[in-house]
């Protein structure tokens, strides 16, 4: 429990926040905590996503299908992060989402119900602005995301997916939040061919890896930033 509640005052709406401030924000975004076994679905495409979710511990996939039916994996958030934004401010009626545990893991639900209203004191408009630059972070993940997607050869994607974890960790090694199913529907490419550009990538001494645990080993070459 008090790793979760050091994950709230980490986040960016809650960050920061005095005395009994945390507690007036939870109340003002309706907060609920909620936890979920490994495959159980948080939220089903076709229904209004009525609140946006901080993930407090494990993993949540969200997905979205194209017009054929293949699954898209739109975003993978762990501890500390979260999704569900736009949706539940726009009030989408009929989700295009839906959204899976992708290992046991806990929630903390918000309602942005109360940010349609005029801001009562000062303190409600700064948490308004604070879902506000939530928003514009998330804005930024869907541009590293288009970043990826962009790229036409397997191994750029995977280069420019890396790029991020690089940018943290340096040459240190790193875990990337999928299996290689996960990764390769992440990517939106064959999973067998990112098995295999793995291998090869790892046999010329770019990077190495057990399982999703990377390294990179010739950065400056192999990174683009």
């Amino acid at each position: 429990m008090e790793l979760m509640d050091d994950i709230i005052c980490r986040h960016c709406i809650f960050a920061g926040l005095e005395g009994g401030g945390i507690d007036a924000a939870l109340e003002y975004f309706n907060a609920r905590r909620k936890s979920y076994k490994k495959g159980e679905f948080l939220h089903r495409s076709g229904e209004m996503l009525e609140s946006f979710g901080i993930v407090l511990y494990g993993t949540v996939h969200v997905f979205s299908d194209d017009i054929n039916g293949h699954q898209m994996m739109m975003a993978s958030v762990t501890a500390g992060g979260s999704f569900g934004e736009s949706l539940c401010y726009l009030r989408v009626e009929e989700s295009p989402v839906y959204i899976c545990a992708a290992e046991d893991c806990a929630v903390l639900w918000l309602s942005a119900e109360r940010l349609y209203g005029i801001s009562a004191n000062a303190f409600e408009h700064e948490l308004k602005n604070r879902f506000i630059c939530d928003l514009a972070q998330r804005a930024l993940d869907m541009n590293r995301r288009i970043q990826i997607m962009s790229k036409h050869a397997l191994r750029d994607k995977l280069i420019t997916f890396f790029t991020d974890y690089v940018r943290k960790f340096g040459t240190r090694p790193f875990t990337v939040p999928f299996d290689r199913s996960g990764m390769a529907t992440y990517l939106g490419v064959d999973r067998s061919a990112l098995s295999r550009e793995l291998s090869q990538m790892k046999k010329e001494g770019v990077i190495d890896y057990n399982k999703n645990t990377f390294c990179f080993l010739r950065v400056e070459k192999d990174m683009e930033y």
